[in-house]
């Protein structure tokens, strides 16, 4: 058996046996033997920084907290689900991933399986099998345990970490052998761009797995990189491509001069090798151009070199100085203008901001977030050029943009003068640490420059939900089967945000414009910036100052201030009953006797006449049973009463129920609104019109 390291492992050591002159001798060898397997750390490495592999290594959870589990308990017996399926689902799917939840909290097991990109089938679950069967009992049983190997590995948690895109636990392994030491400059570089170029593609595919080569011919170390990168498939590409570069960055410390490494984490990983390790398949392999040595090295050419060397270096270090002494001195004028033309104000939300940022920094040091510069943003959009430009929200422009690195993105510019703006943009600073999961829209970073304030995001090419439910053309592009999956995806959001998240989390402003949609139809509840964050034994808060959209705001909100997760759910209900409809409840639409879309479905489920609500552009093929659930969860979510609505763990549940007897939906609210209780005379503001001292906001407003 290989050699294994257990970081974390709180398990007694087991005691020797009566010692005997010749148990003495075969403990010696047994430590020689295993202190010449393990691999040897790069030169400069701080060790302590990523435990090193070598066939296979472990992690058993923390050692400074640690969680067991009760060998007859419930999670053991959620385990053993997720042992026999997630190696059976991982092969059976042809990518060879696999994760999931396995049984009900506390007790809930979270688990997760990878083959590598080129180990498939039966190969795939006997390894995963056998890796399972490992992570079962190589920790005492710890509830937090990873098991890396050469074609797979597995994790599994009592905490729910498949929410995030996190890559701990992270381990790296050297090659033994390293390059000539005149060479590790140029070894590097080339290492590198091949590793660089492999993760390019491999984000970009939608196995997220991808090979490459590269040639080394400098003398005398003249051989071929194989280089290898990987991401679980779940991961967005720029998820997957952020996930890479956090491991790519840690090469220099790691990796330098070595003909071989590899670092692997939960969520991707990559290797390379003067070996190939992999299966070629289709030969459809990144090739990187090759480094190459002058045959004829005399020593003249070296000596030209250092002249060359000797001259340029300090030029260029000169010029370096100049331009960083003129930037300098540009700034500070910039500086002295804007407080000479009186911008205290912009000055003051500046440092505040600062402020903000550098508390961001602080407390999420380990997150994916970058601060961008002004000048980067401006390159991406081409100078914030209309064409780029792909809506108005109610605070600023929102544009699409490209940085020099390929990566698309859309730029949230916020208003100088919106004070307002600046509360949202701080909120969604906040709050984007604590918010990771497959359903929420990704910040990747900000940019703040003087007046100007940025919000960077992933960008989704389908852009938002509002486009096709609302369309009759594109609306036909979501059959019964995509709206199902998007209903689910914001239902499971949602979920996170009340429960499982750090801190509990209230949108306030769902609706269908704030659902983002990425390149497979898959959802991102996005528009974080009315957002309110509850410490985990509140439930509810009141104010004086009502937020969202009109049409989705629920009615002990929108009359007394009063705001819930409840107040999520009845939001949610809406955008249920629009999806399956394709009309809007938002606005002034006539729907029978009532201006709003609830009365309107709440009297056909009454009248057994639900079916006349459902979009047409979904013809009569879609299946009905699933169709009246739907209708039914989302009657149950608008009710009038907050104490009568479903929790988003009870919506989820029954969404994905089949069989489950729903209870009758209650009356729901603003049923009492009708076009025949105004005057003709009166303006159409339905069900709102006696709402004060509330702010809203259009439907596309935002």
């Amino acid at each position: 058996m290989p050699t294994s390291l257990c970081t974390g492992s709180t398990a007694e050591p087991p005691k020797c046996p009566h010692s005997t002159p010749t148990t003495m001798l075969v403990l010696f060898l047994l430590l020689v033997a295993t202190s010449v397997s393990l691999p040897a750390p790069a030169a400069g490495v701080d060790e302590g920084a990523l435990p090193v592999t070598n066939d296979f290594s472990r992690s058993c959870g923390s050692t400074s907290n640690p969680r067991f589990y009760e060998p007859n308990s419930t999670f053991a017996a959620n385990l053993k689900l997720m042992f026999a399926a997630l190696p059976k689902n991982a092969s059976a799917s042809g990518g060879g991933f696999s994760a999931g939840a396995f049984g009900r909290a506390p007790d809930t097991a979270y688990g997760l399986a990878l083959c590598r990109g080129d180990y498939t089938g039966d190969a795939c679950a006997s390894c995963l099998a056998r890796e399972f069967k490992d992570a079962g009992s190589l920790c005492g049983y710890s509830k937090d345990v990873t098991v890396y190997h050469d074609q797979c590995h597995v994790r599994f948690h009592d905490r729910d970490f498949l929410a995030g895109a996190g890559n701990a636990p992270e381990i790296f392994a050297p090659n033994m052998n390293n390059v000539s030491r005149g060479n590790v400059a140029a070894f590097d570089i080339l290492v590198a761009r091949l590793v660089n170029a492999v993760a390019d593609r491999a984000s970009a595919a939608r196995s997220r797995y991808a090979t490459g080569q590269a040639g080394f011919d400098v003398t005398p170390d003249k051989v071929n990189v194989y280089g290898q990168a990987q991401c679980t498939p779940d991961l967005a590409p720029a998820q997957c491509r952020g996930c890479l570069a956090g491991i790519i960055g840690q090469m220099p410390r790691l990796l330098s001069g070595r003909l071989g490494g590899r670092i692997l984490g939960v969520r991707c990983h990559f290797r390379y090798e003067k070996e190939i390790f992999f299966s070629t398949g289709d030969g459809n392999m990144v090739t990187v151009t090759p480094l190459v040595s002058s045959s004829t090295g005399s020593r003249s050419s070296s000596s030209s070199t250092l002249w060359i060397v000797a001259i340029v270096v300090p030029l260029t270090v000169l010029l370096c100085g100049f331009s960083a002494c003129f930037l300098w001195m540009r700034q500070r004028r910039r500086r002295a203008t804007n407080l000479s033309s009186g911008r205290v104000g912009m000055a003051s939300m500046s440092m505040e901001m600062e402020q903000v940022l550098k508390l961001w920094k602080n407390e999420e040091s380990d997150s994916e977030f970058s601060l961008y510069d002004f000048d980067q943003i401006a390159d991406a959009t081409r100078n914030f050029s209309n064409d780029y430009k792909l809506g108005q929200g109610g605070f600023g422009p929102v544009y699409k943009g490209e940085l020099s690195g390929g990566l698309e993105i859309a730029i949230k510019r916020l208003s100088s003068c919106s004070v307002q703006g600046l509360m949202e943009f701080k909120t969604e600073i906040q709050l984007i640490a604590k918010l990771q999961h497959t359903n929420l829209v990704r910040l990747l970073g900000c940019c703040v420059q003087a007046e100007e304030k940025m919000l960077i995001y992933e960008y989704m090419h389908n852009k938002s939900l509002d486009c096709f439910i609302f369309d009759s053309a594109k609306g036909a592009i979501l059959n019964w089967e995509r709206r199902f999956r998007i209903i689910d995806g914001i239902a499971q959001g949602l979920l996170y945000m009340h429960k499982h998240s750090r801190l509990r989390v209230i949108h306030r402003d769902l609706k269908a414009s704030n659902i983002l949609l990425d390149r497979d139809m898959n959802p991102k509840i996005s528009d974080f910036g009315l957002a309110r964050i509850f410490c985990s034994n509140v439930t509810e808060a009141n104010t004086t100052r009502v937020v969202g959209t009109h049409g989705y705001i629920a009615p002990e909100y929108a009359s007394e201030g009063l705001f819930s997760t409840k107040s999520d759910v009845f939001s949610f209900g809406v955008l249920l009953l629009e999806i399956i409809s394709g009309k809007r409840t938002a606005g002034f639409y006539q729907y029978g006797k009532f201006f709003n879309l609830t009365g309107y479905a709440y009297q056909l489920w009454q009248e057994a006449k639900w079916h006349e609500m459902v979009d047409p552009v979904l013809g009569e093929d879609y299946p009905v049973a699933a169709v009246m659930k739907c209708v039914q969860v989302a009657l149950l979510c608008v009710q009038d009463s907050a104490d009568d609505r479903p929790n988003m763990w009870d919506v989820v549940a029954m969404l994905g129920s089949e069989g489950l007897t729903l209870p009758e939906p209650r009356q729901p609210a603003y049923f009492n609104v009708r076009i025949s209780s105004f005057p003709e005379s009166t303006s159409s503001f339905g069900e709102m019109s006696y709402i004060s001292s509330v702010t809203l906001t259009d439907e596309d407003g935002r």
